[in-house]
């Protein structure tokens, strides 16, 4: 069943639906929240970390603030999250469900330019998901911050994986990021021929950063590169 509002914001009118996507028969339906302006430019899925679920503060107002700049953004839960367990799913069902979200946006706008985005958990398993299905018909990832190696441990295994992702990348991070030292993901970036690294000073792996607005930055450097991915 579709759970359907509609509001006004700074001028436009703002869509919200709420709906189940079919991931598989063994790990079943997820939610999935579809945030939109009347005429986006583009669509792009959202997953999200490991520690919360897809209705996050840090999700929603995100997925607002994308949906304000004229992005259409469909967030989404994984298994884990829906059936409220703690540990993350394995990799397989992690993009089993990326994939029922990219069928999902593609079908919501056929003739919009797809990206897909995650917030550290999401974003890997994302880039995971694309540089296994380099056919997938995406226009870029971003990460919100990559989760490059788990914290305290540095290292740089976890982005082997990122030298078969075809698309255009947008890795946004925090300088103060304890899952991924600045040293090493400007040294992954910079082996990447298709990826941009944007530093946030002072913000952690979520984005805290005192009393900034890191939020609006987020937005901002998102609409940039995705605008320059259209010229």
């Amino acid at each position: 069943m579709e759970v359907y509002n509609r509001w006004f914001t700074f001028g436009f009118i703002m869509y919200t639906k709420s709906f189940k996507v079919k991931v598989s028969p063994s790990a079943g339906s997820v939610t999935a929240k579809y945030t939109a302006p009347d005429n986006p430019k583009c669509i792009l899925t959202l997953a999200h970390g490991a520690g919360a679920g897809m209705d996050h503060v840090f999700m929603e107002t995100l997925a607002n603030a994308l949906a304000n700049a004229g992005i259409a953004v469909l967030r989404f839960n994984f298994p884990f999250a829906e059936n409220k367990k703690g540990r993350p799913d394995s990799p397989g069902v992690a993009h089993q469900t990326i994939k029922a979200a990219i069928a999902k946006a593609q079908e919501l706008h056929p003739g919009l330019p797809l990206f897909v985005a995650g917030k550290s958990f999401g974003g890997r398993m994302s880039s995971q998901y694309l540089a296994e299905h380099p056919d997938s018909a995406v226009a870029g990832i971003i990460f919100y911050g990559f989760p490059l190696h788990p914290s305290g441990k540095p290292g740089t295994d976890r982005a082997d994986h990122l030298k078969a992702v075809k698309v255009p990348m947008l890795f946004l991070q925090g300088a103060r990021d304890t899952l991924a030292t600045w040293e090493l993901i400007e040294a992954v970036c910079k082996s990447l021929r298709k990826a941009t690294l944007v530093k946030f000073e002072g913000a952690d792996h979520s984005f805290k950063a005192g009393k900034k607005d890191v939020m609006s930055l987020l937005v901002d450097e998102t609409n940039r590169w995705i605008e320059k991915r259209f010229k």
